[in-house]
């Protein structure tokens, strides 16, 4: 019999891209989409992704899933129709893939001491062994969004080699300012962005960028937010939206290049990348919630939280 056990989607607020060079990363989960493992209902299209996720697990011994996980009790489960049922939209950069790996890491984890309340340097090493899980559906991983699912709670990441659980400041309902996503419209595949900015690495003028503005405007983002204060948030959110907007417009869908410049100059929004782009969500801020919803009446809105 299965735990009733759901994993959460999560959103990346900021540290797309950035992380990869030592930029801070913020990560929270979202309650509004939710995964879990179920023998109820069968899904041979699920069952046949767990399989193909099994073999992987199995087939990668460098990795010594083994010795973390009862991957014989895994592949017991899929014989007897495991599945994975979610209602996190693939594609859309919310964690689909991330509330999966959390699920089978929680099933099938080998007893672990202390890993509900991990050290600094556990957790740095549970992303990491997250992070190779999640290589079979990315090619590369962080592990960042499956530590998210899994612990359910924020997570700041300063660096590649330190990281914490956090918590954001209480906002009052009535405030009239929202984080919300705006569905693009289409899924997006990671890899290909992924390989578009690899490229772009190869470009000095751009290392340079990510490296000084980029880091600069994200981390100041990341600070104002945890600190409660709006209008550091915001100032840095404007310098942000528009480093997007100049260095990384192929990750940005074109039918929305107009209304992301539109919130920057009159900024009664600001738009940026939620995950790796090329579509599903874009992470929305705004001062005025209701006034954003007229602005973009044509986009599905969804609010993330009160701001």
């Amino acid at each position: 019999m299965l735990k009733n056990s759901l994993y959460y989607a999560k959103i990346l607020l900021f540290g797309e891209y950035g992380i990869i060079e030592d930029s801070m990363g913020l990560s929270i989960p979202f309650g509004s989409y939710k995964g879990a493992l179920t023998f109820e209902e069968q899904n041979d299209l699920s069952n046949s992704s767990l399989k193909a996720f099994c073999q992987f697990l199995v087939n990668h011994p460098a990795h010594n899933f083994d010795t973390y996980l009862h991957l014989d009790l895994f592949e017991d489960d899929i014989q007897r129709g495991l599945s994975f049922k979610s209602s996190i939209p693939q594609g859309f950069g919310v964690g689909s893939s991330g509330a999966l790996v959390a699920a089978i890491y929680d099933r099938y984890k080998k007893d672990i001491p202390d890993a509900s309340s991990p050290t600094k340097e556990k957790l740095v090493n549970l992303k990491n062994l997250l992070g190779k899980m999640e290589s079979h559906f990315h090619g590369k991983s962080s592990g960042l969004d499956p530590l998210i699912c899994y612990f359910n709670l924020p997570v700041l990441q300063k660096s590649k080699t330190e990281m914490d659980m956090v918590g954001l400041p209480n906002t009052p309902k009535e405030n009239k300012g929202a984080i919300f996503l705006l569905d693009s419209g289409k899924p997006s595949e990671t890899q290909p962005m992924i390989h578009i900015f690899m490229q772009k690495m190869k470009e000095e003028g751009f290392r340079k960028m990510l490296k000084t503005q980029f880091k600069k405007y994200n981390d100041a983002c990341i600070q104002a937010l945890l600190n409660g204060n709006k209008t550091p948030l915001f100032y840095n959110l404007k310098k942000l939206s528009s480093l997007l907007l100049a260095h990384f417009k192929p990750m940005i869908p074109a039918h929305l290049h107009k209304i992301w410049k539109k919130g920057i100059e009159t900024e009664k929004y600001f738009l940026k990348l939620c995950g790796s782009g090329g579509g599903g969500f874009v992470l929305g801020f705004t001062t005025d919630y209701e006034a954003t919803k007229v602005e973009l009446k044509d986009f599905k809105l969804e609010m993330v939280s009160s701001l």
